[in-house]
């Protein structure tokens, strides 16, 4: 495992105590990560990220990752930890981010969970058990998506299990290959080896960032604009010639694919604009599905004057009824 950065200790006289798991959640762009950063310095807490592509070195304009000069001397945990050519699994990022909640817990401060991968979230966060792997199949499954495409997958898929194939997107080759693979090894849809809404931990509160679609995707499409200007494509550049190409996991991240065709010469900058803009906003309604289904989550909204009071309250509710 990675290692987590260590922080000074913030114990008190009175001793440790079991501090709640907060996760903030919602759409990207919603305005996650100022709450998050809000919340930590009310509660006394350090940041964990749980977005799966802001783990990678040096992606960073891409992920809207909070710059450190940003991040208000709040610690952040598991950001730059892999090369942009290694895997990444949600069972291992499951046990990376429980570590380093048991060692923000274990100084006395809080865990604040924040970013835009929502299966990573539930992953820290509910009774999560994962379906084994098997090399074979992944490997084949693999040769096919290289071959054939993601869309060719995402219609086999949908033909075996249409509940799973509407969840994914079709050009998310790694998470149809999952499923596929998961398919076949258990004779069951992908959907089935989800968690039911049990947190493995009782002390856990969702806070959710509440906003209506017109203004999320305004900001969504500034977000994006801001992005490319900050140097998005020297950015990609860059992880090219790190091997981003063949990071099996790395490489899908939206905007990062898009710019990766420009620079092949396949589409316009423009066009790239355009299409992370798309991508982005189609990603956005997913996410906030996935966590409206969610019965748990505290909504709060985003432009609301008390909302870290108000989050602030959900968390000390799951403290007293501990």
């Amino acid at each position: 495992m990675p290692s987590v950065t260590a922080s000074p200790a913030g114990g008190s006289a009175r001793g440790p105590v079991v501090h709640p798991i907060v996760a903030v959640v919602g759409a990207t762009a919603a305005g996650k990560s100022e709450l998050a950063l809000d919340l930590a310095e009310r509660l006394g807490g350090e940041i964990v990220n749980t977005d799966a592509m802001a783990v990678y070195r040096g992606m960073d304009i891409g992920t809207a990752t909070t710059p450190e000069a940003e991040r208000r001397g709040v610690p952040h945990h598991l950001l730059d930890l892999l090369e942009v050519t290694e895997p990444l699994t949600v069972a291992e990022f499951q046990g990376w981010a429980r570590d380093a909640v048991a060692q923000i817990r274990g100084r006395d401060r809080t865990p604040v969970l924040v970013g835009g991968s929502a299966l990573y979230t539930r992953a820290v966060l509910d009774r999560f058990e994962f379906p084994g792997t098997d090399p074979g199949v992944r490997r084949e499954l693999e040769t096919e998506l290289a071959e054939l495409g993601a869309l060719a997958l995402h219609a086999r898929l949908a033909l075996v299990d249409p509940g799973a194939a509407a969840r994914i997107l079709p050009d998310n080759g790694r998470r149809v290959v999952r499923a596929l693979e998961v398919v076949r090894l258990t004779g069951r849809p992908f959907g089935a080896t989800l968690p039911a809404h049990v947190y493995d931990d009782p002390q856990s509160v969702q806070v959710g960032v509440d906003i209506d679609r017109p203004t999320l995707d305004g900001r969504i499409a500034q977000r994006v604009r801001a992005m490319f200007e900050a140097g998005l494509v020297e950015e990609v550049r860059l992880l090219l010639a790190a091997g981003l190409a063949d990071g099996r996991t790395a490489r899908t991240a939206i905007g990062y694919r898009e710019v990766v065709s420009h620079l092949a010469g396949d589409i316009t900058l423009d066009r790239a604009v355009e299409s992370t803009t798309v991508a982005t906003r189609r990603f956005s309604r997913r996410q906030d599905s996935w966590f409206r289904k969610d019965p748990r989550v505290v909504w709060v909204r985003y432009d609301d004057p008390e909302r870290v009071s108000r989050a602030v309250e959900a968390v000390e509710a799951v403290r007293l009824d501990a």
